[in-house]
């Protein structure tokens, strides 16, 4: 009876542990797979968060980015020069303007001679032709630049328009283009060139001629192209423009500016220039 008594007790005992296991033994692994999953799902929010606040990452340089930075940069080093020499021939200016009053005092109180005098005026002269010529190549670096800038952006918006079928004429706010109805060489240059001298009665403002250094420097393919100085809105622009689009000759006009740089709307004759 005792035995039978102890057995009972144990078994009791036993089943007192396995109830106890069953009401709470689960909790812990529950526990366990809340915190697992509160642990996903913090890690899955940091990496949220990260991908938002991450910055996009800049599309590197291309070369004709480089180029196009590298030119600017050498031509408005040599516009500082030229400025520089500027002041120094504007100084030599005055100085010579000051001699050539002294000189008119002197040649009226009988001190020197006339040809003198015409020395003096001859040295303004000369100085005055330093002046002019210093702010014309100032002026150039200002145009040869800005011209190239806005063909290039020019060219990048019609690059969105897609393929122009031939014959198709495309305008917007900053430029114009007509793709062209036949063939066009630049040796057919010479007919634009006349006509334009017979409607305006002076030469064809032509800033580029074929292939120019810029475009060299820039890979840009323009053997088979010129560049007119003129504004498409003005009424020569208007007038070559008719006329081109009359012969079917392919063009593109610029009407916009370069900010911060200079103004240079153009005409460029022959189909847009191509990187090689």
């Amino acid at each position: 009876m005792t035995l039978i008594r102890q057995l009972r007790a144990l078994l009791f005992v036993c089943l007192l542990c396995a109830s106890f296991l069953i009401c709470f033994g689960r909790e812990p692994a529950a526990s366990g797979h809340n915190g697992s999953t509160q642990t996903k799902s913090t890690v899955a929010q940091g990496k949220r968060q990260a991908k938002k606040t991450q910055k996009p990452q800049a599309k590197p340089p291309t070369e004709l980015d480089k180029l196009r930075d590298e030119y600017i940069k050498t031509t408005k080093e040599l516009k500082a020069s030229l400025e520089r020499l500027l002041a120094l021939y504007e100084t030599g200016e005055s100085k010579a303007e000051a001699r050539y009053a002294q000189s008119q005092k002197l040649f009226e109180a009988g001190l020197i001679s006339k040809n003198q005098l015409a020395e003096s005026e001859l040295a303004i002269t000369a100085e005055k032709n330093k002046v002019a010529g210093v702010k014309q190549q100032i002026a150039g670096a200002d145009t040869q630049i800005a011209q190239t800038l806005i063909e290039i952006a020019g060219d990048k918006q019609i690059a969105k328009l897609g393929r122009l079928r031939k014959g198709a004429f495309v305008q917007t706010t900053s430029f114009i283009r007509y793709s062209g109805a036949g063939s066009w060489v630049l040796s057919n240059a010479g007919k634009i060139q006349n006509f334009f001298l017979q409607r305006f009665n002076r030469p064809l403002p032509v800033a580029v001629f074929g292939q120019g250094a810029i475009h060299d420097r820039w890979r840009l393919d323009h053997r088979n192209a010129m560049d007119i100085s003129l504004n498409p809105d003005g009424a020569e622009g208007q007038a070559l423009m008719e006329f081109l689009r009359a012969n079917g000759i392919p063009f593109s006009a610029f009407r916009g500016a370069i900010p911060g740089v200079a103004t240079g709307p153009h005409i460029h004759i022959g189909l847009p220039s191509h990187r090689y």
